[in-house]
């Protein structure tokens, strides 16, 4: 089960059906979008750097801000397709 205070984040979700390793990836993208600071150390005590980054080079589709995709980009140093940044978008990116 997930902790509680992970519901602000996973505000649509029921955290008594939710495992940390079923549904990381959701996880990971939903805190890094919308996560406070108790739920980023929370993050980064259960998820590693590795897991992270997979998730962020792979963003779900319409599921990122802008800002904040491209500010975790900084963060763990890596690089996003312009493709797959402008399909992760939400709202969806504006030809």
């Amino acid at each position: 089960m997930l902790p509680n205070f992970l519901q602000t984040a996973l505000w649509s979700y029921d955290l008594k059906k939710m495992t940390k390793n079923r549904y990381k990836n959701l996880i990971i993208t939903q805190i890094l979008n919308f996560g406070d600071w108790q739920q980023l150390q929370w993050l980064l005590q259960n998820y590693s750097a590795k897991e992270i980054k997979k998730v962020l080079k792979n963003p779900a589709r319409g599921m990122w801000r802008a800002d904040v995709i491209n500010y975790w980009e900084k963060i763990f140093n890596i690089r996003i397709a312009k493709s797959k940044v402008l399909k992760a978008l939400w709202p969806p990116y504006a030809k």
